[in-house]
C-alpha cells in the first residue's frame, strides 16, 4: 500500500485517532486568538486593490513622492437646506473647518458656496499615517459626522461624502457583519445537516469540524497578511468564511455517506472508516485540488484584490480538506455508531440496494432509457437560460453599490444638486511644471471638465485638480477621464499622469477586463488537466468541462433576470470572473464525485450499469452537498453590498443547476450515450465495452446481493 494511503487511514486507527484529535485541539488553541485578528489585517482602500501599473496608481505614487499628498483621501462635508443658507450656517461650516484641520497635514481650502446659495462645501484631505492609516481614516470620518451635526442650526442638513466618506461606508459594510455572517452561515449549515441526517446528534460533528477549520483558516490568512504581504479585504474575508463552511460540509457529506455504507458491511467501525477513507479520499482530493488550483489561477490577475483572493480562498479549501479527512473521521470513530441514531447502520443488514430502489435509482434508470433525448433537451434548456446573460450591465455607481442607505450616497446626491456633480471628488493631474500652461489648456478644452482649480507647484512638478461636470462614479465621467488622458498625454514633454477616484474606477474596470481574458482560460486549462489526471481519460474531461461551462452561462442568464427583479440591474465588474471561478471550480466537484464513482463501478459492472449505479448511490449525498453550498453562498445576502448579494445569488443558482440538472441528468445521459468511449484512451474503455456490447444491462437495474458485479453493494463483497 502506498505511504500516503497508510497515512490517510490514521484517523481510523484505534490509537492514532487520539493523536489526530489531540493535534487538532492544539491547533484550535493557537488558531483561535490569531483568527480573531483577521479584520485588523484587512486593506479596504482602493489603492491597495489596484495594479501597480495602472495610471491612477502611478499618479498616486507621483503625488506621494512630489507633493506628500499620496497618503490622503478627501472627505467632503456638504451643508444644505431648502432655502438659502444663513450666516449661522456659514459660521458652523467655518468652525468645522477649523476643527477638522487636525485631520489633515495640509491647509484646508475655504468653504465654498453653491451658486443657488442653498449649500456649502468643505473639503478635508484626510491624512493616513502608518500601516493603520486606513482604520484611522474611518475613525476620523465617524468623528467628523458626529461633530458636524453637533450644534448645527435647525433645518440644516449635514452629510459627509466624497472618497473618504465612501471608504468609511465600505469599511462599515464589511467590517461590521463578521459576526452576523458567521452566525447565519452556521445556522444554514446546521439546518441542512439536520434535515439530511435526520439525527439529533450527527449533524454536530461535521459542524464542529468545519468550525475549527474556519478558525484555523482565518489564523493562517492573518499570518500571511501580516508577515507575507498578502492583500486581504472585506470581500475576500467574507468569501473565506462562506467557502470553508460550504466546501468543508460538502467533503463531510461525501465521507459520512461512504462511512455509513461501509458500516453496513463491517462490524468493526475502525475498519469501516479505513475503507471509507481509502475509497472516498481520491474524489475528495481531486475536488479540493481542482478548486485550489483554480483559485490560485487568480495570481495571474492584475487587480491586487483579485490576486489576493486566490491564496486566501485556497488556504480555506486546503484547511477544510485537511479537517474533513483527519479531524472528522477521528471524531466519528471515537464517538461510534450511536451518532447515527435513530437510523443506526448495522453490519449485515439487507440494505445493499436501498439507493437503487429509491428515487435516485428510478431517475438513473429513466435517464438510461432515453439518454440522447435527455441530454439534448437539457442542453437546449440551459442554452435558453443563458440568453438572459445578454442583458448583463456592469459598472456599479456609488448609489448602486449598497442595499441600505449610506450617508456618502446621500451626500453625493446633495452635492450633485447644488454644485458641479464632480465637486465631491475632483480628479488629479500631475505633470512637468514647465508644461503647466499647455496641460491646463488641454484640460479646459476637454468636454466634461467643469473647471480647473489653481495649480500647486513643487520643484519640477505641478499638481492640478479639476472638477468633472458629471457624477464622478458615472460612465460619462469615466469617458471624460479617457479624453483627459488623451489630451494631456499629447502635450510634448508633460509626463502627465491622471488619477483620482474616477480614474481609479476606470482603471479597475480595465483591469477586470484583462483578468477575465487571462484567468478564465487558465482556470479551464487547470480544471481540464486535473480531470485528465483523475480519470486517466480525454473524452470525459472535455464533456464534463463543457457541461459545467454551459451551466455557468445558464446560471448567469437566470441571475441577470433575478438581479433586475430585485431592483439591482447593474453588476460589479468582478461578477463574471468571480462567478465563473467559483462555479466552474466548485460546480465540477459534484460531477467529480459522481464520475469517479461511475469509473469505480464500471470497472466491475460494465459501463452502463456502472453509470446508473453511480447516479443512484451518489444522488442523495450530492444533492445535500449542493444544497449546503447554495445555501451558504446565499448567506452573502446579509451583507449590505450589492456585489456580494449578486455573487451569492449567482453561485447559489449555478450550484443548484449543477446539482439538480447537470449532474443528475445531463452528464449521466451524455455518459450513457457516448458509452465506454467516455473513458478513452484508458484501459477501462476496452474493459467496459464488452459488458455493454453483450447487452448484459441494456437498461440497468438494481443489482441483487450475490449477483456478479454487485461488489460495491453486496454484503458478501471482498474486503479490499
Amino acid at each position: 500500500m502506498p505511504v500516503w494511503k497508510r497515512l490517510a487511514v490514521w484517523p481510523a486507527g484505534s490509537r492514532t485517532k487520539w493523536a489526530v484529535l489531540l493535534l487538532w485541539l492544539l491547533l484550535a488553541f493557537v488558531a483561535g486568538p490569531l483568527g480573531s485578528k483577521l479584520t485588523s489585517a484587512q486593506s479596504n482602500d482602493a489603492t491597495a486593490w489596484l495594479p501597480k501599473s495602472a495610471e491612477s496608481t502611478l499618479a498616486f505614487e507621483a503625488g506621494k513622492h512630489h507633493f506628500g499628498v499620496g497618503d490622503t483621501l478627501p472627505a467632503v462635508v456638504v451643508y444644505s437646506r431648502d432655502g438659502a443658507v444663513t450666516p449661522e450656517d456659514r459660521a458652523k461650516a467655518d468652525a468645522d473647518r477649523a476643527r477638522f484641520a487636525r485631520y489633515s497635514d495640509g491647509a484646508l481650502a475655504p468653504v465654498a458656496a453653491s451658486q443657488d446659495h442653498k449649500a456649502l462645501l468643505l473639503t478635508v484631505p484626510l491624512t493616513m499615517h502608518g500601516d493603520d492609516g486606513f482604520n484611522q481614516l474611518v475613525d476620523h470620518v465617524k468623528d467628523m459626522r458626529h461633530q458636524a451635526r453637533t450644534g448645527a442650526p435647525g433645518g440644516l442638513q449635514v452629510d459627509v461624502t466624497g472618497p473618504g466618506g465612501s471608504a468609511a461606508d465600505l469599511a462599515g459594510v464589511f467590517g461590521g457583519v463578521d459576526g452576523p455572517l458567521l452566525l447565519a452561515t452556521i445556522a444554514v449549515v446546521a439546518l441542512v445537516l439536520l434535515l439530511t441526517y435526520r439525527s439529533p446528534v450527527l449533524w454536530l460533528v461535521p459542524l464542529l469540524s468545519v468550525g475549527l477549520s474556519a478558525a484555523l483558516a482565518n489564523a493562517v490568512v492573518y499570518l500571511l497578511a501580516t508577515h507575507a504581504g498578502l492583500v486581504v479585504n472585506g470581500q475576500s474575508a467574507s468569501v473565506l468564511t462562506v467557502l470553508v463552511f460550504g466546501a468543508g460540509t460538502d467533503y463531510a457529506l461525501l465521507l459520512i455517506a461512504r462511512y455509513r455504507e461501509e458500516l453496513r458491511h463491517h462490524t468493526n467501525r475502525h475498519e469501516a472508516m479505513a475503507l471509507a477513507l481509502r475509497r472516498s479520499l481520491l474524489a475528495i482530493l481531486a475536488s479540493a485540488t481542482t478548486v485550489t488550483l483554480g483559485l490560485l489561477c487568480l495570481l495571474a490577475a492584475r487587480m491586487n484584490s483579485t490576486r489576493g483572493l486566490g491564496p486566501v480562498a485556497a488556504v480555506g479549501i486546503v484547511v477544510a480538506y485537511l479537517a474533513m479527512t483527519t479531524l472528522l473521521p477521528a471524531l466519528l470513530v471515537i464517538l461510534g455508531r450511536w451518532l447515527f441514531w435513530p437510523f443506526v447502520p448495522r453490519a449485515g443488514a439487507d440494505t445493499a440496494t436501498d439507493e437503487e430502489h429509491g428515487a435516485w435509482g428510478r431517475i438513473a434508470r429513466w435517464v438510461a432509457r432515453r439518454p440522447r433525448t435527455v441530454w439534448l433537451v437539457g442542453a437546449v434548456a440551459l442554452a435558453a437560460c443563458a440568453l438572459g446573460g445578454l442583458g448583463l450591465r456592469t459598472g456599479l455607481t456609488q448609489a448602486d453599490s449598497f442595499t441600505t442607505t449610506q450617508e456618502s450616497v446621500v451626500g453625493q446626491s446633495v452635492v450633485a444638486r447644488h454644485f458641479p456633480a464632480g465637486s465631491a471628488s475632483p480628479f488629479d493631474v500631475y505633470a512637468a511644471a514647465d508644461r503647466t500652461t499647455e496641460v491646463t489648456a488641454a484640460l479646459e478644452r476637454t468636454h466634461g471638465v467643469a473647471r480647473v482649480l489653481d495649480p500647486q507647484r513643487s520643484g519640477d512638478w505641478v499638481h492640478l485638480k479639476a472638477v468633472l461636470a458629471d457624477p464622478p462614479d458615472s460612465k460619462a465621467a469615466e469617458h471624460t477621464i479617457e479624453q483627459v488622458r488623451d489630451a494631456v498625454h499629447a502635450v510634448p514633454g508633460s509626463s502627465a499622469l491622471v488619477g483620482g477616484d474616477t480614474a481609479t474606477r476606470l482603471d479597475t474596470a480595465r483591469a477586470y477586463t484583462h483578468d477575465e481574458r487571462t484567468v478564465i482560460p487558465l482556470v479551464l486549462a487547470v480544471v481540464f488537466l486535473v480531470l485528465v489526471a483523475l480519470l486517466r481519460a480525454l473524452v470525459a474531461p472535455v464533456l464534463l468541462l463543457a457541461s459545467v461551462a454551459l451551466s455557468f452561462l445558464a446560471a448567469l442568464g437566470i441571475s441577470v433576470l433575478l438581479f433586475r427583479g430585485i431592483g439591482h440591474p447593474r453588476s460589479d465588474e468582478s461578477l463574471i470572473l468571480m462567478g465563473f471561478l467559483f462555479l466552474v471550480a466548485l460546480g465540477v466537484d459534484y460531477t467529480i464525485f459522481m464520475v469517479t464513482r461511475a469509473r469505480e463501478e464500471a470497472a466491475v459492472r460494465g459501463h452502463a450499469a456502472g453509470v446508473v449505479r453511480a447516479v443512484a448511490v451518489t444522488g442523495g449525498v450530492i444533492t445535500s452537498a449542493g444544497l449546503v453550498l447554495a445555501a451558504t453562498f446565499s448567506v452573502l445576502g446579509v451583507l449590505p453590498a450589492v456585489s456580494m448579494l449578486q455573487m451569492g445569488l449567482l453561485v447559489a443558482v449555478g450550484v443548484l443547476f449543477d446539482t439538480l440538472l447537470v449532474r443528475t441528468l445531463l452528464v449521466p445521459a451524455l455518459a450513457l450515450d457516448v458509452g465506454p468511449r467516455l473513458w478513452w484512451p484508458s484501459a477501462l474503455a476496452r474493459r467496459a465495452a464488452p459488458t455493454a456490447a453483450r447487452g448484459a444491462v441494456p437498461v440497468p437495474g438494481p443489482a441483487r446481493t450475490g449477483e456478479p458485479g454487485a461488489s460495491e453493494s453486496a454484503t458478501a463483497r471482498p474486503r479490499r
